[in-house]
């Protein structure tokens, strides 16, 4: 890697986490070789401290359809990306039951692999004989994904960079962008930035929850009109909106965290209905809740549902860690009301640089799309670390290809109300 960059180059990418490092793989792999910049270094943002969980439980077809190619890229170089496929299982109340049987379907018909169990008692025994001390009442609904799993987060993101190098790209680390000169078509021409100018062809814009900064700098609109699939129109929608990720981790050893058979456990997602207590009988929550847990390094690691926090977010410096006050203790007890194991898991809790804060679209789903005549932007709306194969989906997209799998992503469905169907669940976060 070089901190020192070029006057020229054809492809700069701008952002070396998930999407920029695997956009500068595949371009490379193609004879393409690009230039990334970051200003910090790789994976020094959200791709860094992402819980790395890969899984395909969206409602929405094109999500699926997306996510399937990724578990693809995340299986074909699993350890070089320190990639875990333990799998993936989601669990839910009789509220979740047809949005899940729905997702189950269409993963059967794109061929990815999974097992769905209906009826309180179908869903126990399915996960009583994976674990001993499984125990959460009140769940109808099991989705098990048997492809999935998670990532080591910074071992990923530099396992990335050493592919995207190999493949001949070059990272230039510590140098900010600070504009854009344009021509009169539109087009950008030089990239500025603090390290100096330079000349390009086509740019690529990967960054995370800084895109609001360089979407600006790109003349775009920070608000926008979004027709709805009924024609009606919701004006002056922002374009982003900031939420924290709430995740945390415990203090207990992650080789205990095995199924029956002595395996890596699946990663858990479970949204329940049913109250929660603390170990000492004192209620947590008597609200609908959602909590995911998966192992990590030296322990176990997972989340709950987002804080929103509006529209306009200083992201420098980057927050981290930053969570409700309730969530250890919901966490926590979650947890222990799973899996026995995880008793006493509340004095063990401790707080990581995990979670921090992601840009969310006016409709919460990606944007893949070029925004300028030779700018292509990836905006993930927070879904970034598992899609590794949207970098490869950009090189085919800027080699002249149509991807199907980006198209559903792209930037004029706002206008055209052609949006993604939402969830009838009453969980907001699903």
């Amino acid at each position: 890697m070089s901190d020192r960059i070029p006057a020229s180059t054809r492809t700069l990418i701008i952002g070396a986490g998930i999407h920029g490092l695997s956009t500068a793989w595949h371009l490379g792999r193609a004879g393409e070789p690009a230039l990334v910049v970051d200003k910090t270094g790789v994976g020094a943002g959200a791709s860094g401290i992402a819980c790395g969980v890969v899984r395909n439980n969206y409602f929405q077809p094109a999500m699926q359809e997306l996510m399937a190619a990724c578990v693809e890229v995340w299986e074909s170089q699993a350890r070089r990306l320190h990639y875990h496929p333990t799998g993936y299982i989601a669990l839910g109340p009789a509220a979740q039951q047809d949005d899940l049987v729905a997702v189950f379907e269409r993963q059967q018909r794109i061929g990815y692999p999974s097992q769905l169990y209906v009826g309180a008692r179908e869903v126990r025994a399915h996960m009583r004989a994976l674990y001993d001390d499984w125990r959460a009442p009140g769940l109808t609904v099991c989705l098990h994904e048997t492809a999935g799993g998670y990532g080591l987060n910074r071992e990923s993101m530099r396992g990335l960079a050493e592919l995207a190098v190999r493949a001949g790209a070059r990272i230039a680390t510590g140098v900010e962008v600070a504009g854009f000169d344009l021509d009169g078509s539109g087009s950008v021409t030089r990239v500025l930035t603090d390290a100096g100018a330079i000349e390009v062809e086509r740019v690529v814009v990967a960054v995370g929850p800084w895109i609001a900064s360089l979407w600006s700098m790109l003349g775009l609109p920070d608000r926008l009109d979004v027709r709805q699939p009924d024609g009606t129109l919701r004006r002056d929608q922002p374009m982003w909106t900031y939420w924290y990720l709430q995740e945390g981790e415990v203090d207990v050893d992650p080789e205990g965290f095995v199924t029956r058979d002595g395996r890596p456990s699946p990663v858990l997602h479970v949204d329940s209905d049913q109250p929660l207590f603390a170990d000492d009988g004192s209620l947590v929550c008597d609200e609908a809740w959602g909590v995911y847990f998966k192992r990590d390094r030296t322990s176990i690691q997972g989340g709950a549902q987002p804080l929103t926090v509006g529209p306009e977010f200083t992201v420098d410096p980057y927050p981290t860690g930053t969570v409700d006050p309730g969530f250890p203790d919901l966490w926590s007890a979650a947890l222990s009301h799973c899996l026995g194991r995880f008793t006493g898991a509340r004095r063990r809790y401790h707080q990581t640089r995990s979670g921090g804060v992601g840009a969310f679209t006016a409709d919460n789903f990606p944007v893949f799309d070029f925004m300028r005549d030779n700018v292509f932007v990836a905006a993930d709306s927070n879904h970034g670390y598992k899609m590794i194969a949207v970098g490869r989906e950009i090189a085919r997209t800027l080699s002249g290809e149509h991807s199907s799998l980006l198209h559903p992503f792209r930037y004029d469905r706002f206008a055209s109300g052609d949006l993604h169907p939402v969830s009838a669940s009453p969980y907001p976060w699903s």
